[in-house]
Order: structure tokens, then sequence, then C-alpha cells
């Protein structure tokens, strides 16, 4: 699949991030991410390592063992990782969920 702009591939990205639990360790790893970054500016430039091993590493984890699908990173990695950032934002001021059902999708409700 070939996409012009973010707008196309938003509801393609949206897709295959369909449960909660695989947005939420997105979530994690984006925080994690961040704080590593933070951590090696200010302490210790070695935690650079950790910045895209944390994010990716509990993103891809999600899309293995909770989604059940390939990451999408691995097609389109620069698409990707500005739409892991609009939904690190959604989620973060609480948008997340208007986001799924303006794009006729449901939430699934997990246990955990």
């Amino acid at each position: 699949m070939n996409f012009r702009n973010m707008e196309e591939f938003w509801p393609f990205y949206m897709n295959q991030h369909s449960k909660a639990a695989t947005r939420r360790w997105h979530f994690a790893g984006i925080v994690c991410s961040i704080i590593c970054l933070i951590y090696s500016i200010f302490f210790n430039l070695w935690f650079l390592i950790c910045v895209p091993l944390l994010g990716y590493g509990l993103g891809w984890y999600s899309h293995f063992f909770v989604e059940g699908n390939l990451p999408a990173t691995f097609r389109h990695p620069i698409w990707s990782l500005m739409c892991d950032f609009k939904m690190f934002g959604l989620m973060l001021t609480g948008q997340m969920d208007r986001e799924i059902k303006r794009l006729g999708k449901r939430p699934i409700l997990q246990a955990y």
C-alpha cells in the first residue's frame, strides 16, 4: 500500500492498533522513551540507546503478542512514527475513544 499523506495512512494505522491493550503498550513505550531521552540529556548519554529500544520494543511486543499483526513501522516507518505520536497525544488528552468512533471503529474492551 502506498500512502500519499498522513490522513490516508491514519485509518490504516488505527486498524493496526484496534485493541486498547496495543495502544496502551505504545503509550507506555513512548513515555519510557521520553524519560530515557530526558535522563540521557541530563545525566548519561549512553541512555540514548534505550530511547528506540524501549519505544519500539514495547510497541512491537504489543503487535506480536496482543494485536497479532506486524508493526506498521516495518513498511511505513515515517508515517508510523508520526501516527505513534498522534495517538499518544490523543490518549494523553482523552480524545482517543472519540477518534476511534469517528473512524467508525468501536473500542475493543479487554479485561486487563
